[in-house]
């Protein structure tokens, strides 16, 4: 009798073990951004899976690029990269295809999100490299009490009735898509060579409107309050929206009929996953409603699973795409910041 019941023991134990996860030896290491893996919601999968997690986060797309291409992938198993920055990681070798079938929360997907071939970039050669997990767009914030109504174009940037009072984010690349925009075209990522004159000298038009230039989102907020501003091109899009209203500041949120430029960050799998089953189980999980929640709650951005409650149904979005030339547009930008004449922003 003491032989069974030890016996049971030790199977009750054995199927204890297995309830507790099927990785109950693995480490899951994860490269992310800032609130993308919080403790508490990390302490749920590591309860439920019975492995480890170790996170190490990053504040810039040069840092992620970084530490992913050292030492050949072989650090990370899972991280966080947007769509335009995937397209280098794929080029380069850095990661897998996704096992989709084991991404089981995928079916919970807002139709958008679900339909990974229209969204640029994730799929290649009929494989999937990334799931999308949150992004924002970056719309137009208004002071409701310069504004009146809702600005409906991304031409509002450039209203005369806005001179000195437009706030912007200081980046060439983004302002160049802004412009392509304005100038029309298939896309506002790829500019022809016959369009970087006219681009130009939208931009620098565009400066004449400008009350001040921003990096950071509390910055922006600052600025927006104490120079009141009357429009802000929100490159953080409702993450500044909810700032500026925990300020207290009377604002409005529109998305231009163009599209809005938004940025899509996804989950990558490396080529050095140990466990790409693991990786795949920390994707899922992350879809789930609690860690979509926090998402929205806690950083002020949108999941992927529901309705951002800053949107319609019916804007539209221009997913970030890998432009034409970073480095030619970033050049001309800093000449159009310093006041410089179209002849000489454009000279060699």
């Amino acid at each position: 009798m003491i032989k069974v019941l030890r016996s049971l023991l030790v199977l009750s134990g054995c199927l204890f073990a297995m309830a507790g996860g099927a990785y109950a030896s693995d480490a899951l290491r994860v490269l992310a951004w800032p609130g993308y893996a919080d403790p508490d919601l990390v302490k749920v999968f590591e309860q439920r899976t019975g492995s480890t997690v170790e996170v190490t986060t990053v504040d810039s797309d040069d840092a992620l690029w970084q530490k992913i291409r050292n030492n050949k992938a072989q650090d990370f198993d899972v991280f966080a990269v947007n769509t335009a920055e995937l397209q280098r990681y794929i080029a380069e070798g850095l990661v897998i295809p996704i096992n989709t079938t084991g991404v089981r929360r995928i079916a919970t997907q807002l139709p958008r999100f679900r339909n990974v071939k229209s969204i640029p970039g994730l799929v290649h050669d009929g494989k999937v490299f990334a799931i999308p997990y949150t992004y924002s767009e970056m719309g137009l914030i208004y002071d409701r009490q310069q504004v009146k109504e809702a600005p409906t174009s991304i031409r509002a940037l450039w209203d005369p009735r806005f001179k000195g009072k437009v706030l912007l984010y200081n980046s060439g690349t983004h302002n160049f898509s802004l412009a392509a925009q304005v100038l029309g075209g298939t896309t506002p990522f790829q500019l022809a060579e016959k369009q970087w004159p006219a681009a130009v000298q939208q931009l620098i038009a565009l400066r004449r409107n400008a009350l001040a230039f921003y990096t950071q989102p509390d910055e922006s907020v600052e600025l927006f309050k104490n120079k009141k501003a009357a429009l802000l091109f929100a490159n953080y899009g409702s993450q500044q929206l909810q700032l500026l209203k925990a300020a207290g500041v009377d604002v409005g949120y529109a998305i231009p009929k163009e599209g809005a430029l938004a940025w899509l960050d996804c989950w990558a799998i490396t080529r050095g996953a140990r466990n790409p089953e693991l990786a795949e189980a920390w994707i899922s999980y992350l879809l789930e409603k609690e860690p979509g929640n926090a998402l929205v709650t806690r950083q002020g951005l949108a999941n992927t699973t529901s309705e951002s409650p800053n949107l319609r149904s019916e804007d539209k979005f221009k997913w970030l795409e890998p432009v034409e030339d970073v480095d030619r547009r970033n050049l001309l930008w800093q000449r159009i910041l310093s006041g410089d004449r179209a002849s000489k922003v454009l000279a060699p």
